[in-house]
């Protein structure tokens, strides 16, 4: 299916979504249900956030009930659930979204948000209004606020007297683990590194037998995978700050009073901003472990490496959908 053709099914279901909700609206006059689908687990800092944050603010006329581990709707098809009206909400990545619009690809691209905050005023600048129009016009969903996810990092087995990586030069001939698609390996090469594709469970025993020099992933992930026995230093490139959108169906939106509309849209951008200072929080807490445990972290010249990779991608086939002047322009929302 073409991505047109696959928005005109969406659009016509998203209809079809509506015309329901308001047949049933005037009937139902109890508390709103609000099914909300996540493949993340219940202790997940988004999912936590929700729960405690977002729900008891909508309770007076909304009812929150989370379904975790993708036990309601499997991932990646939340937000067709959604258009369907066989979903209420879920948390949506850029690159779900630039399945079915291209253009929300700039969003899940190295070196385009610099920090959570940026994430935030990137979300919040009038630049975001048209994406935010085309999916609610052509699948349905309104994006009502930005969760952020974590900053991914670069990890080596070498020690830093061995390699101190400070711009992209550096990089140069390190074999660096990076997932399988296209546009992983495109952001490994990016980098300055020589990109390996590799399964996630042969990683540390690559890193361990020096199948490869290192690994880029959330400090999180370096905790919980144990690569910290297998590699000696982080290198704080911080090259993809990942987020999630907070997504909501339109046609519930749309049935709703304009003050609850005011109350969710609060209650989201609380969620979403708890979320955000917890994760941000037990990234701190983990370079304290991953230093106590022997590696040497540090920051690198971070506008060394922006401007190099981000030189990269324009002109590339990856850079294609993106809108004119749309990455100068969170570029100068930055720091």
């Amino acid at each position: 299916m073409t991505t047109m053709t696959r928005r005109f099914a969406l659009a016509s279901m998203s209809a079809l979504a509506l015309s329901a909700s308001l047949a049933t609206g005037a009937a139902a006059q109890d508390k709103i249900t609000l099914r909300m689908s996540t493949p993340a687990s219940e202790t997940d800092q988004r999912s936590v956030a929700l729960a405690e944050v977002f729900a008891p603010a909508v309770a007076d006329f909304a009812t929150y009930e989370p379904h975790y581990n993708a036990s309601l709707i499997a991932q990646g098809s939340e937000l067709e659930a959604i258009a369907s009206g066989d979903l209420d909400m879920s948390i949506a990545s850029a690159q779900e979204l630039a399945t079915f619009f291209p253009e929300f690809s700039i969003f899940a691209t190295g070196y385009v948000h610099q920090d959570a905050e940026h994430q935030v005023r990137v979300f919040n600048d009038p630049l975001m209004d048209p994406f935010k129009k085309t999916v609610e016009d052509e699948l349905g969903v309104k994006l009502l606020s930005v969760m952020y996810l974590g900053r991914r990092h670069v990890n080596l087995r070498q020690t830093k007297d061995e390699l101190t990586v400070m711009t992209p030069a550096d990089l140069a001939g390190v074999n660096l683990r990076m997932p399988g698609t296209d546009a992983w390996q495109f952001l490994g090469k990016a980098l300055g590194a020589n990109p390996t594709p590799m399964s996630f469970t042969e990683v540390y025993t690559a890193l361990s037998t020096g199948s490869v020099d290192g690994q880029d992933n959330p400090l999180p992930t370096v905790v919980d995978a144990k690569f910290y026995e297998v590699t000696n230093q982080i290198v704080l490139t911080s090259h993809l700050v990942d987020l999630n959108y907070v997504a909501f169906s339109k046609a519930v939106w749309d049935e709703m009073t304009a003050e609850q509309q005011e109350a969710v849209q609060a209650a989201a951008d609380a969620a979403a901003q708890a979320g955000r200072e917890a994760q941000l929080q037990k990234e701190a807490d983990l370079v304290s472990f991953l230093e106590e445990k022997g590696l040497e972290i540090y920051e690198p010249d971070l506008t060394a490496f922006r401007e190099h990779v981000q030189g990269e991608y324009v002109g590339s086939e990856f850079a294609a959908s993106w809108p004119e002047g749309v990455l100068e322009k969170i570029n100068a929302l930055g720091n």
